[in-house]
């Protein structure tokens, strides 16, 4: 079996995840771009993350693309991704369990205005606010596949009242309207770029707030900073962004109403992600159907 690596991966990155992918899966070569380039042919499957585009044209045996990522927007992107191979996303069952934990984290800490009793300590301001019950708390999570699905179970067994909504012509609105927290987890295609709106946020009720978990270009970032500056928004969690990394100059780094991370909420673990990767492999090439098949039309 001969499977290609290759993306956007610096050295240290690379040998970590050739050492675990090696352990999952002995029976395979591996293959690097340059050896893919010089004898195209060989390769019968590529495992990928956001390769450079063009890095999988003209590879006439290849019978599965499978990505170290849960997105493949930006590798769907890429017009030369051979058309009719398969395309695998990674559904990493550590993943999830981090994203929901981050999640928890984020809603949790603006239930209990932790965000704001960090204010307060740097302005050396001793005052305590109310405190409510989980229960009391209405969070609506954006997408239900399965890190969408992972975070609301894990909000519900906190005592939240946690409500999902997925792209399935359910109304969204009367969903925000009720909303104190939202958290977008949902996958980014074109009918969810830029949802979260000036609209969007008018559909809240008054001093609700934001989780981002999923991807930059959900948000149009200067109606997010317009409705926090109004008060319609009480505080925003992002961890992704429309530019990664994040420019100094992005407003968000000082603005006292946002919390940012660096696109680290759930990060891919290459012990778990590697038997995943491993499993499609050997499917794929013995011609049996292969898991969390993307949907090309549909976009994940």
């Amino acid at each position: 079996m001969n499977v290609l690596l290759c993306g956007d991966f610096d050295a240290a990155e690379r040998a970590r995840w050739q050492q675990a992918l090696a352990a999952a899966l002995p029976e395979a070569r591996w293959l690097d771009e340059a050896a893919a380039q010089a004898r195209p042919e060989l390769a019968q499957a590529a495992v990928v993350a956001n390769p450079p585009p063009g890095s999988l044209q003209g590879l006439p045996r290849l019978r599965l693309i499978q990505s170290l990522w849960a997105g493949v927007d930006r590798l769907l992107a890429d017009p030369t991704l051979p058309a009719g191979v398969p395309v695998a996303r990674m559904v990493d069952p550590a993943m999830n369990a981090a994203m929901a934990e981050t999640a928890l984290w984020a809603v949790l800490s603006l239930h209990r205005g932790f965000f704001e009793y960090a204010r307060r300590q740097r302005a050396g301001r001793w005052q305590v606010h109310a405190q409510r019950r989980a229960d009391e708390v209405n969070v609506l999570v954006l997408g239900q596949g399965e890190m969408g699905r992972h975070a609301a179970a894990r909000l519900a067994q906190q005592g939240y009242a946690v409500h999902g909504w997925r792209r399935d012509g359910t109304p969204l609105a009367p969903l925000l309207a009720q909303a104190q927290i939202v958290v977008n987890l949902l996958p980014l295609t074109p009918e969810t770029r830029g949802l979260l709106d000036a609209a969007f946020y008018a559909a809240l009720p008054p001093q609700a707030s934001l989780v981002n978990l999923a991807r930059g270009a959900h948000v149009v970032d200067a109606d997010l900073l317009a409705a926090l500056d109004r008060g319609r928004l009480r505080h925003a969690v992002l961890d992704v962004f429309n530019t990664e990394p994040l420019p100094p100059s992005h407003p968000y780094w000082q603005h006292p109403r946002v919390t940012l991370l660096p696109h680290a909420a759930a990060l891919t673990d290459p012990r778990s992600a590697a038997v995943v990767a491993a499993a499609n492999l050997r499917a794929a090439l013995a011609g049996a159907p292969v898991a969390h098949r993307v949907d090309r039309e549909r976009g994940y």
